[in-house]
């Protein structure tokens, strides 16, 4: 199945965590940056970082934070694997994936093991399991 198609089903509420972490992985993914940084917010005393499927998803959300329509967002391309696996680590404290927000069908990818690697999982030491929240789950 497609990322897409993945996410739909979490959605759906027929979640397979491992299959999601794997399409995400393999699907190239746009993150928005403001002045050479990369976009993010932090919730809780997490970081999440701001990845987008397409240029659309990323216009949505910037529509919705009151971008004027046609305004263009500087972003970088990476492949969802270097993301969780180089872009999260180099992140200072704990830092997940917020996919496609401001959209219908969302994703968090929060730092735990089986996600991101043991050195950037903020549960290796509970021994958690990769659980994937959508959006609106709490």
């Amino acid at each position: 199945m497609s990322l897409a198609n993945e996410i739909a089903a979490v959605h759906a509420g027929r979640p397979d965590p491992a299959a999601l972490v794997g399409e995400f992985r393999r699907t190239h993914v746009l993150i928005p940056t403001i002045n050479d940084t990369l976009m993010s917010t932090e919730l809780d005393g997490i970081r999440w970082l701001y990845v987008f499927t397409d240029e659309e998803a990323l216009s949505r959300f910037a529509l919705s934070r009151g971008s004027e329509p046609g305004t263009e967002w500087r972003y970088v391309t990476a492949s969802g694997a270097r993301v969780l696996d180089v872009l999260i680590p180099a992140c200072e404290g704990p830092t997940g994936v917020a996919l496609d927000v401001g959209g219908e069908q969302g994703a968090l990818f929060p730092p735990v093991a089986g996600i991101v690697p043991d050195s950037a999982a903020v549960d290796i030491s509970t021994g958690g399991s990769p659980d994937v929240a959508h959006k609106g789950e709490e």
